[in-house]
């Protein structure tokens, strides 16, 4: 069976790692990069527990190599910038797993590495299409560092291509994303703050929020979000430090040892601040007309708030990869019916997520209470969602679970 996976980023990975395992796979993962290029990814990263729990299921070699590679995330504080104190949650108290916490680059390394033999780098796709006649076969061309290629008869093509997906904008003429109204920036700089700053918390003053965890080797990801005026650019006279510290220093000019030394890193002439607004793309998780599967940010942008888009890459491939392997272990190899489970098992999971992230964004909005909006998420109500959220991950392992008792 042979089957195209377009990026080799989380997603990807996961996912051809997977399907290699499969019998009678012909598995061809194109990725835009070099080899060892993730520059890119130059940023940090949370992983919440949900995605933790699902790889540990169905790839729990690969979660242990992530595991080495990261730093637990055990906590969730949010605080004012004066050093109020309005969220203090332990992890365990709404999760079976943590979460990780560690760079976008060596999250990559790892999985990149992981499916070594599998990816094939720096791809450039000249063109993909559905094959006439084809029973919902596609075809794909490419170039690389060794000429033009072209694949046909592909049973399964599978787009891991990120936000701004090449296969969605093929197929289904791209992806209608919505802003919400907020900035964000983020960076990635060595830490000096003298165990100031440790696992993730969130500091706010009104709706100006930063966000800040230490990873591995001894960095500190920052991330700051203000509104702006729906569907504008951010201004440049709002990126200026001096702008930057006036949305970040409480009135009373007095802010917290944590805050100080955020807003001094962030301000520094020296930080390369990336800047972008947030927004959320509509769910789209197959192709009717020919077997497309979308996984990823290709599928589900949602906005980043409760850290669920690369959780979500993870969640994802581990759900699809646990509804094929149910499949192909019952003799079906027929991807349309593959496609038709893998929807199935993730459309309302999926648009349960996006709409929680989306409600959880409240406090970043203009006007927002931040002291009232953080409250909230200390009742019952939003931390029956938090244990939904990072538990149910529905029937990822089922087969793994049908194979041991098979044995027993």
């Amino acid at each position: 069976m042979r089957i195209v996976i377009v990026g080799a980023g989380v997603a990807g990975c996961v996912i051809a790692r997977g399907l290699s395992r499969l019998p009678g796979m012909d598995i061809h993962c194109l990725e835009r990069v070099e080899p060892g290029d993730h520059a890119e990814a130059g940023t940090g990263l949370n992983i919440g527990p949900n995605a933790v729990k699902a790889l540990r299921i169905q790839d729990p070699e690969l979660a242990g190599i992530i595991d080495d590679a990261a730093f637990e995330w055990t906590n969730w504080r949010i605080s004012l910038t004066d050093g109020t104190v309005l969220f203090d949650l332990p992890l365990d108290d709404v999760a079976s797993e943590n979460g990780w916490r560690l760079r976008w680059s060596e999250l990559y390394r790892v999985l990149r590495e992981s499916a070594e033999g599998l990816i094939t780098y720096g791809c450039r796709i000249a063109d993909m299409g559905a094959t006439p006649e084809g029973a919902g076969k596609t075809w794909i061309r490419w170039s690389d560092s060794e000429g033009d290629h072209e694949l046909t008869d592909v049973d399964l093509l599978i787009a891991v291509d990120g936000r701004f997906s090449q296969t969605r904008q093929t197929f289904a003429g791209g992806v209608n994303s919505r802003q919400i109204g907020v900035a964000i920036f983020r960076t990635l700089v060595p830490d000096t703050s003298d165990g100031l700053i440790t696992d993730y918390q969130q500091w706010f003053n009104g709706p100006n929020r930063l966000l800040a965890y230490r990873v591995p080797e001894d960095h500190i990801y920052i991330a700051g979000t203000f509104p702006i005026p729906l569907d504008m650019e951010t201004p440049d006279e709002m990126k200026t430090a001096e702008a930057l510290r006036a949305a970040y220093t409480p009135v009373s000019g007095y802010a917290s040892g944590q805050a100080r030394w955020l807003i001094d890193t962030v301000c520094a002439p020296e930080s390369e601040l990336h800047w972008a607004r947030i927004q959320e793309s509509e769910a789209r998780y197959r192709e009717t007309g020919a077997n497309v599967l979308y996984l990823g940010d290709s599928s589900n942008g949602m906005v980043p708030t409760l850290g669920q888009g690369a959780t979500q890459a993870i969640e994802g491939a581990c759900a699809a990869l646990g509804e094929i392997e149910r499949l192909a272990g019952d003799g079906n190899f027929d991807a349309g019916d593959w496609l038709a489970a893998i929807e199935a098992v993730r459309a309302d999971r999926t648009r349960f997520v996006m709409e929680f992230s989306l409600e959880a964004s409240d406090t970043l909005l203009a006007g927002s209470d931040p002291v009232e909006g953080t409250r909230k998420k200390r009742n019952p109500a939003f931390q029956e969602k938090l244990k939904r959220l990072y538990n149910d991950i529905g029937t990822i392992g089922a087969v793994h679970s049908r194979e041991e008792s098979a044995v027993g």
